[in-house]
């Protein structure tokens, strides 16, 4: 059975030619002509006629196919993606000053079950696989170019869709090498951010074996017992033990670790969750996003009024702590953080 090409990070690829006494120097042929030109047609530029062989024997060049296209009233693009099983899932491009943001998913549903996101009412069905999630760039960008040209700017990458980035550390850190590579898509590490609700078996292998990437922390409440009703996984891995590791990742000249806190109505939006987040990130090289909740079908949660998102950012000012009310984008096609859902 082939193997995808796009399930191989660069190193991967160099080795398989060598075990199959073939030339290295086709590996970066393939990945020029595949990741930076976005090519989807068979690459035979100074590739000899054996490795053509090969590759044509071994590997195959299929990915994700776009099933359907949302467009929402502020250029916010919804793709709901098919793969080779038949299962979906939706990856969103979100604008920006000309150019875009994505937001990949790397699994199909998510076992966190956090009652805040519509993804966790689906469950997990299974992970993507490394070419399932590079897929989903490679498809956006190419309907960018035909849908939008001039406009295929992808600048930066954030692994927000739907499952836990680190419930599939794998397929997700390979993912990320293939973004970084400098024969490949050739996107800069501080560009790329993985999200997690705080799963701490794969924050132990975060400093070892992750690329130095972004992290961004689904915070959304600093206590225990609020974040236990948000985020299941919290009475097993409780707050202070996820910033344990969170702490201890090394940080990069002007990087920071990014901190989601969802705002929902009387329920953590007050002075008091406020001021203790404050006072938990006081001193951290912390970034916070304050995200109004975007309601779904089904939910009971409401979003707070706009002056008590303003409150409730005005005390984290004074704790100089980087605050950002983070704009909601593509609710309209339930594009928007929280809404991705493929259930049906």
């Amino acid at each position: 059975m082939k193997k995808s090409f796009y399930d191989y990070s660069f190193n991967e690829l160099e080795n398989l030619l060598i075990e199959n006494s073939l030339g290295t120097s086709a590996a970066q042929r393939l990945y020029n002509w595949h990741y930076k030109k976005k090519r989807n047609d068979q690459c035979d530029d100074s590739i000899s006629k054996d490795t053509l062989k090969f590759l044509g024997k071994e590997l195959h060049f299929e990915l994700p196919v776009i099933d359907t296209v949302f467009e929402a009233e502020d250029r916010t693009v919804k793709f709901l993606f098919k793969l080779h099983d038949g299962c979906k899932v939706e990856s969103v491009l979100i604008p920006f000053h000309n150019k875009y943001s994505l937001c990949l998913s790397s699994q199909v549903g998510c076992a966190m079950k956090c009652s805040f996101c519509y993804t966790g009412t689906q469950g997990l069905k299974r992970d993507l696989s490394t070419d399932e999630i590079v897929g989903q760039f490679l498809g956006a960008w190419r309907w960018l170019k035909e849908n939008r040209p001039g406009e295929e700017r992808i600048l930066n990458i954030v692994f927000m869709g739907q499952g836990e980035p680190l419930h599939n550390f794998d397929a997700v850190k390979k993912a990320c090498e293939i973004f970084l590579s400098n024969y490949g898509c050739s996107i800069g590490a501080q560009k790329i951010t993985i999200s997690t609700a705080g799963y701490i078996p794969g924050l132990k292998r975060w400093n070892d074996e992750m690329p130095r990437v972004n992290l961004a922390l689904s915070l959304h409440s600093p206590f225990n017992t609020k974040r236990d009703q948000l985020i299941p996984i919290n009475r097993k891995y409780p707050i202070e033990e996820v910033l344990e590791y969170v702490d201890n990742i090394p940080l990069s000249r002007k990087q920071f670790i990014t901190y989601e806190y969802l705002l929902i109505a009387n329920f953590n939006d007050g002075d008091e969750d406020a001021h203790k987040v404050g006072e938990l990130l006081n001193g951290k090289e912390a970034y916070i996003n304050l995200i109004p909740f975007n309601p779904f079908e089904g939910s009971t949660f409401k979003r707070p009024e706009h002056n008590v998102v303003e409150h409730f950012k005005e005390v984290l000012d004074s704790y100089k702590i980087p605050t950002l009310i983070r704009g909601t984008k593509g609710d309209d096609v339930l594009a928007a953080c929280g809404q991705l859902n493929t259930a049906n």
